[in-house]
């Protein structure tokens, strides 16, 4: 397999790697080593690399930006065209780049180990275009240091104002790389959509990968190896985001952090998601269709669209349909999509309960961010003017092979007022009507508990909300 792309400014062609090296690998085997390989599943961001993107806010807005991304969960085939920096690019052998001289400055950097990473989530941070003020300390997310305890980084942070003129910033005023058609062995990327639909319609076996960020961590712990890859990345129409009166339909390809960007009117228990969904460098490649498509039962999407009654449209090579995202998961890792079939994007009416009256999401983790659900739920509320349920979504993850709704308890309490009785009624239902899974997160008990109290959660919250 050959993939040409810039890196570090210069033409570079891989030649020989199979389609499973990540571009980490391929980067310590270069000799870039600046980029360290701590866990291989994107916990840690000792591997943080930066590309360049199209800004992500709409279309219409000229130039780039720098996006710190995890190397370890980015397959080197998809990096062909693209344009990526690694921490060996900011000072070569000029002086040091604000975002190191900071780190140097504040004594951020014990070890070292974790160091590279931390600079080049700064460095993108420091160049982020339209910052006004401050780094945001919250773009080091996902970057883990033992050593310094955090205060010395964030110092460092909090040091750089407004980045120096010079080519970092002239890079941002160009457009970012457009990534176009590739087909190697063992790995395709489709530039349109109809090309896509045939390549799979011809191998149906073939899997589709976006931002790969689940697909990579199968690959690096599990040794799991895949006949053929298709990239959807560079597919127009799984990168739409449109939004009317009635529906916001948000494409199967954008990255959560470019929905962020778009959605600036999304609804408040949306930006109360996205913050838990992962780390920033988890979020820059990630996407809504991949969330949704791998079935995980804890994956942290499917709670919050299947609360605002999304819908999910899909394509093969014959035909389009829609399906009710409550009929998109079948079975634990399974969804209703046929062989050939692509999710192409997501669909969530106006008219729900989260924009009619009062919508939450929890997660219950051992960890407030960067971790993984042992429960989510996302409920939505709507009453009437006298205080009865005209409507409601009880959306859990975690619970059981697939993620839920629980339609009978909402059932039971559709209709009555909305008081401590009702929400009793509630979690009567649920524990009669509810099989959560047993695993090694947690017990199936517990997982039926957290699902009964965090209704009565949902309720005193909106008690204390009223009494404000």
């Amino acid at each position: 397999m050959a993939v040409e792309f810039l890196l570090n400014g210069r033409a570079t062609r891989s030649e020989g790697y199979a389609a499973h090296t990540t571009l980490l690998d391929f980067l310590r085997a270069e000799g870039l080593t600046g980029s360290k390989d701590g866990c291989a599943e994107g916990e840690c961001g000792a591997c943080t690399v930066v590309a360049v993107r199209p800004r992500a806010g709409s279309s219409g807005v000229a130039g780039s930006a720098y996006v710190p991304i995890n190397s370890c969960l980015m397959p080197l085939a998809t990096a062909a065209g693209q344009e990526i920096y690694t921490v060996e690019a900011l000072a070569a052998g000029r002086a040091l780049e604000p975002a190191q001289q900071a780190m140097v400055d504040a004594g951020g950097s014990q070890c070292g180990y974790c160091t590279p990473g931390f600079v080049m989530s700064l460095f993108a941070e420091h160049y982020r275009p339209g910052r006004e003020g401050p780094c945001e300390v919250e773009a080091l997310g996902g970057n883990l240091c033992r050593c310094t305890g955090y205060r010395p980084i964030l110092e460092a942070a909090r040091s750089l104002g407004s980045p120096p003129e010079g080519p970092w910033r002239e890079r941002l005023t160009q457009p970012a790389p457009k990534l176009g058609a590739i087909h190697e062995d063992g790995f395709s990327r489709p530039a349109t959509l109809p090309e896509c639909l045939d390549l799979l319609e011809r191998e149906p076996e073939a899997c589709i990968v976006a931002g790969a960020t689940d697909l990579a961590v199968e690959s690096n712990l599990k040794s799991r190896r895949f006949r053929r890859l298709v990239s959807v990345e560079a597919l127009a129409e799984l990168r739409v985001f449109r939004e009317t009166n009635e529906a916001v339909e948000i494409g199967a390809g954008l990255t959560l952090t470019e929905i962020a960007a778009r959605w600036t009117d999304a609804p408040a228990v949306f930006r109360e998601w996205l913050p838990l969904f992962a780390s920033p460098l988890i979020r820059n490649r990630a996407t809504l269709g991949g969330n949704l498509a791998t079935a995980s039962p804890i994956g942290d999407a499917a709670p919050l669209l299947l609360a605002l009654d999304a819908t999910v449209k899909v394509a093969s090579a014959g035909s389009w349909g829609t399906i009710a995202l409550e009929d998109f998961f079948v079975a634990y890792r399974r969804t209703a999509l046929q062989p050939g079939e692509l999710l192409v994007s997501v669909v969530a009416p106006k008219d729900g309960a989260a924009w009619r009256g009062q919508a939450r999401f929890f997660k219950i983790a051992k960890r407030k961010l960067d971790d993984i659900s042992s429960v989510a739920a996302c409920f939505a509320l709507a009453l009437d003017e006298g205080g009865r349920v005209e409507s409601i979504r009880l959306a859990y993850g975690g619970v059981a092979a697939t993620p839920v709704r629980a339609f009978e308890a909402e059932g039971a309490v559709l209709g009555r007022v909305w008081n401590e009785n009702t929400v009793h009624r509630a979690q009567d239902v649920v524990a009669r009507t509810l099989r959560p899974i047993d695993d090694h997160r947690a017990s199936a008990a517990y997982r039926l508990a957290m699902a009964q109290s965090l209704i009565e959660k949902f309720w005193w919250e909106q008690q204390e909300g009223a009494a404000a």
